[in-house]
């Protein structure tokens, strides 16, 4: 689920910056600069590649029944 979010201060998983403005994708936090980066990236970019390792930060809540 994404929710955009002004808040104070966050640490973009990317850039490992304080940013003010970004998203929220699960418990983790992306500016909205790395954001635009990212969609714009084209796959044989050698950028993508860093792009990928980073979202493998994002951690999935887990679900329990």
């Amino acid at each position: 689920m994404f929710t955009e979010k002004k808040s104070v201060g966050e640490v973009c998983i990317v850039c490992n910056e304080v940013k003010n403005l970004g998203i929220h994708l699960y418990t983790s936090f992306i500016c909205t600069e790395c954001e635009l980066e990212m969609l714009h990236t084209d796959t044989s970019n050698p950028n993508y590649k860093f792009f990928v390792q980073r979202l493998k930060k994002v951690n999935t809540p887990q679900i329990y029944s």
